[in-house]
């Protein structure tokens, strides 16, 4: 089967896929139709990287999941209603957490009650600013229970200008 000239084959499994993974709507705010989103594939035609002209949307992992760039972040954070899968922390951790230093579990204020450990997740401030986006590390009980350890493993953080 030969791939369509726009380049954006597979795209509506892609937002399935998303959809599973962060919720309902998921898809659709990350890869809009009408957005001109560029789709990098692997040497066998696996989807690997999603870009849009404001930086990554999200890379396709072998596994099946989507781990999210600060852009497909960005997205998610509009189409999911708070708290779902965000990691909220204070004006404490801000500065560490933009310049992509991990979050641990004391500092977080509040996290979503579905994250599992290996989830994406998007960290946000008290007030609602994306400051970064990662793997969790904890699910959601522990990271309100623990007083030490790791919470999220940040992947990238968003400037303070942004």
């Amino acid at each position: 089967m030969r791939e369509p000239a726009d380049g954006n084959a597979g795209l509506p499994t892609l937002r399935t896929i998303a959809d599973y993974q962060f919720g309902a709507g998921a898809g659709e705010a990350l890869f809009p139709p009408a957005d001109s989103l560029r789709l990098k594939r692997t040497s066998s035609g696996r989807p690997q990287q999603i870009h849009a002209d404001a930086g990554r949307v999200a890379s396709f992992g072998i596994d099946g999941r989507f781990t999210l760039g600060l852009e497909g972040g960005r997205r998610l954070a509009t189409a999911l209603e708070s708290p779902a899968y965000r990691v909220v922390v204070d004006d404490e951790s801000e500065p560490f957490v933009r310049d992509e230093k991990n979050v641990f579990a004391k500092f977080v204020l509040e996290a979503g009650a579905e994250i599992r450990p290996g989830d994406e997740v998007l960290v946000e401030h008290e007030n609602g600013e994306l400051l970064a986006v990662g793997r969790a590390e904890l699910d959601a009980a522990a990271i309100a229970d623990f007083e030490t350890g790791m919470a999220v493993s940040v992947r990238e953080g968003a400037p303070a200008d942004s």
